[in-house]
């Protein structure tokens, strides 16, 4: 046998030493960020009129960040911090301000377009002068197009479908019931609404021009405590249709006006399902009022387990399914990008394909809008195929129309100015 030589020797031992500390590394590099907390501040309002939305959804992102806690392959901890907005963009830059003061590098809002395009000028503003403490800004409910288009941003992502592409989704379904003749235009007086209004013009003009607009309101913001005269002035015009972008009080309060004056025609909504309004509704709007959303209180499976788990737990009722969709994301890119470094997030969202309670869902690189199948609902009596009970009514909504991702997308016309 031939003895080694010394160098040999050393070489032998070496090697396996450095594959060993390479594996390490390695393992260390794939779990860089497990262990760690995230924090995320929600900006929404907590107090006014809007308030059980908000409180609803602070109550949604903590009992979400305990699941994903548990599942997210990123191994890292989601914190929820809390900072009333009161429905104010002031108050939402000097929220932001506080969280990034925290050391926060993640913000969530989405209750008011207004506010989120402050937040998204303010958050631009921050990374250019801040290089290294970069902040990511994710959307869960804010769906004035514009933030994805001539407002659009590297450093904002949005979770919810804007409102041009549930406009799609209502007006594709509007295309085959020729019952609907007569539309009246009832919306909140800020860009949502004011959105909501000019898509409803236009695509309906594209797609059903035999239907008439014989009236158009906006109104002001969480205002509005009568909608006595708005209803009159439907009922005066022959409307047998109303389309509106309003939530909360604002849609509620509607509702309830409606009923009360005994209006009988439909209406086409967006947010039906938050806080407060299932139950103006009642059955009086069973088979009348319909929803889009890219969600439904039927969706089955895992989602249904969640929903009953949150009603046992909370009393009420989950609707901002945009929550999972952070989740997911965050969880999936942190993972990706092995870093919780909201720049390398960021790249790592960037395109992102990943599966989730509605279906196969892509971030699109372009503007940073999440491309998702959207549902056409109906408020209908609970049965046995539709057995979940909104707000204790014995009422829910109930899936009539499916939409595929590519049938409710819009063009974007951003251009994304990219860091570095």
């Amino acid at each position: 046998m031939i003895p080694h030589s010394p160098q040999r020797s050393l070489r032998l031992l070496i090697q396996p030493l450095a594959a060993a500390a390479f594996l390490a590394l390695a393992m260390g590099s794939a779990q860089a960020q497990k262990g760690e907390t995230v924090k995320i501040a929600w900006i929404d309002p907590l107090s006014g009129l809007m308030a059980p939305v908000g409180q609803n959804q602070v109550k949604s992102f903590q009992f979400f960040a305990e699941k994903f806690n548990a599942t997210n392959p990123a191994g890292v901890k989601f914190e929820i911090i809390a900072i009333d907005n009161k429905l104010s963009p002031a108050e939402s830059l000097n929220a932001l301000k506080s969280a990034i003061d925290q050391g926060v590098r993640y913000v969530t809002q989405g209750n008011g377009s207004g506010a989120a395009l402050a937040i998204i000028d303010a958050v631009n503003k921050h990374n250019e002068r801040n290089p290294g403490k970069e902040v990511l800004y994710l959307n869960h409910s804010a769906v004035d197009p514009d933030l994805t288009n001539s407002k659009c941003s590297y450093w904002h992502f949005r979770f919810d479908a804007d409102t041009s592409m549930k406009m799609e989704a209502i007006t594709t379904f509007l295309k085959d019931q020729p019952e609907v003749k007569k539309v009246y235009l009832l919306n909140q007086n800020y860009a949502h609404g004011q959105q909501v209004a000019k898509y409803a013009k236009e695509m309906l003009a594209k797609k059903r021009p035999d239907v008439q607009v014989v009236g158009e309101d906006l109104h002001p913001l969480a205002q509005v405590r009568d909608f006595a005269p708005y209803v009159a002035k439907i009922k005066a015009a022959g409307a047998d249709t109303v389309i509106t972008g309003n939530w909360g009080s604002d849609l509620a309060l509607l509702i309830k006006a409606a009923n009360e004056a005994g209006y009988n025609g439909k209406f086409f909504t967006y947010y039906a399902g938050v806080s407060g309004t299932p139950t103006a509704m009642g059955a009086s709007g069973a088979g009348r009022v319909f929803q889009v959303a890219y969600n439904h209180n039927n969706m089955g499976g895992q989602m249904d387990q969640w929903a009953n788990e949150y009603k046992a737990k909370f009393g009420d009722d989950f609707y901002t399914g945009s929550i999972i969709h952070i989740y997911s994301a965050l969880g999936t890119a942190m993972a990706k990008a092995k870093s919780t470094d909201p720049v390398k997030v960021a790249a790592a969202l960037e395109g992102l394909r990943f599966k989730t309670f509605n279906g196969d869902v892509e971030i699109r690189k372009t503007d940073h809008q999440l491309q998702q199948p959207l549902f056409i609902s109906v408020w209908q009596k609970v049965d046995a195929k539709h057995p979940y009970n909104v707000e204790n009514t014995g009422f829910n909504f109930a899936p009539v129309k499916t939409y595929d991702a590519y049938v409710s997308s819009t063009p974007t016309s951003c251009q994304m100015k990219r860091p570095g």
